[in-house]
This record gives structure tokens, sequence and C-alpha cells, in this order.
């Protein structure tokens, strides 16, 4: 997210954690804290402990992608790292309150998303952020042909 460390990632996956520990593609891990959060939106913010110069991606803006535009989900599905799988934005301002989801208004795809992915990054094909791939609606936990990302834009206020 930043390049000096601020990483944003669900709520939910660090909801909980006594501690947590980043690890990054060279497979260096860095201790984090978590410095803020939104727990409607499933957003959290993290500063990992380094006075390293990180990668980082562009948020886009999420207003502007549109219903077919291709996209890819990035992430760590089943323990496998930096996971990146294509799809297709389905749908936007999806209403998912119905399963218990305080946000509604996700960006629907159907990028292969499972157990894993959440935290993970939506890029369109520029490689800029779109999404913060966030949940699944299955009742094994796998892949259905869908998944729900939160749009930049909101992931964007939490900042």
């Amino acid at each position: 997210m930043s390049r000096d460390g601020f990483i944003i990632t669900n709520y939910h996956v660090i909801d909980n954690a006594s501690s947590i520990e980043v690890t990054t593609n060279d497979n260096k891990s860095f201790s984090a804290e978590l410095v803020g959060y939104d727990e409607n939106s499933d957003i959290a913010i993290l500063k990992v402990d380094s006075k390293r110069n990180f990668p980082y991606i562009i948020f886009a803006d999420s207003d502007q992608t549109k219903i077919g535009e291709w996209v890819l989900a990035v992430g760590n599905p089943f323990n496998l790292t930096s996971t990146v799988t294509a799809g297709i934005i389905s749908a936007k301002s999806r209403d998912l309150s119905d399963f218990d989801s305080k946000n509604q208004s996700f960006i629907q795809t159907d990028a292969a998303v499972n157990s894993g992915n959440s935290g993970g990054a939506l890029v369109n094909i520029n490689g800029d952020l779109i999404g913060i791939n966030t949940a699944i609606q299955s009742n094994n936990a796998g892949f259905i042909g869908y998944s729900f990302a939160v749009p930049s834009n909101i992931a964007r206020k939490i900042l």
C-alpha cells in the first residue's frame, strides 16, 4: 500500500490476533501492528515494523470500473503463496446484507477466490488496486463461481 510499510487487508483476517506477522514475496517476515480499521467495511490498516522501502500498488478509482472488465485476484488460498487468478467484474454495488455483511457495495467477480484470499488485492489489467478480496458465499468455503471485493474507493476512506 505504501513504500514505508503501511498495508491494507481485511479486518476479519487480523481480528482477535494476539500478534501480526507479515511475510513478503521474498520470504522475509516482519512484525506489524494494527493502526486503523473499520469493522463495517471489513478493512484494516497495518504498519510493518521496518525501515525498508517496500514495493506498493497504486489505488485506482473503483467507481470507474465497468462490468465485463478483466481483473486479477491475488491471495494465498490454502497457503499457496501469491496465487493469481483471472476473471471479469460481474456486478458492482452488490448488497450482501442478507449474508450478515454490513458493507453493501461489493464488486462481484468470477475470478476464483477461496479461503485464504481474503485481504488480497483485486487489480485491473494495469495492475492498479480496484478492490480488496473479501468474501465468497459457499457452504464449504470453496469457490463456486463468484466472489466479492470491497471497492478501493471504500477502502481508501479508512486511510
